[in-house]
């Protein structure tokens, strides 16, 4: 692909008797035979149309019953938190915190989306424990809000699922990470 700061990107050009024979998957290249741009999926070349290409690749895609296989999950460590944190979940569904000693945290919770989950592992510091969480607009079950543990060093995993109107929450409490 060559790139030019003023036109834009140009994908390899090849006619259909000329595309690689034997090319990678996500291999993609504008073939003149066809006027189409040709990708290698799996075991063979597939075509999608060459206009309007942007329009196709930046809109949502909806996969139907995916299988997906040993995958991870980006982890963002907030660090420390005192006595409030929004939560934020652009950079990853799995986040990390670690409360001030004996400082009450507010948590804002993000928008709630429809499908929208994510889990904060939530510490105490090392030596001194004894920091509580609270967490805005968040629906937790008939025991109701949890008690974060408070001693020194030990881990509580919470998380969150939004069905579009609110976040409901759930508490496995008492690791030692």
């Amino acid at each position: 692909m060559i790139l030019d700061g003023t036109n834009g990107a140009f994908l390899p050009t090849w006619t259909t008797a000329t595309r690689p024979g034997t090319p990678s998957n996500g291999e993609i290249g504008y073939n003149s035979t066809t006027g189409l741009i040709d990708q290698y999926v799996g075991s063979a070349w597939t075509s999608m149309p060459a206009t309007n290409v942007a329009a196709t690749w930046s809109a949502v895609q909806t996969f139907t019953n995916p299988t997906v296989t040993n995958y991870t999950e980006s982890v963002v460590a907030i660090g420390t938190v005192t006595t409030t944190n929004t939560i934020a979940l652009t950079s990853g569904t799995v986040q990390t915190a670690t409360l001030t000693a004996s400082t009450a945290c507010t948590f804002t919770m993000p928008t709630a989306t429809a499908g929208k989950s994510f889990i904060l592992l939530l510490k105490q510091a090392a030596s001194t424990g004894n920091g509580t969480a609270t967490f805005t607009g968040v629906k937790w079950g008939t025991a109701g809000a949890p008690t974060i543990t408070a001693t020194a060093g030990k881990m509580d995993i919470l998380s969150f699922v939004s069905d579009g109107t609110n976040w409901y929450g759930n508490i496995t409490q008492g690791y030692t990470p």
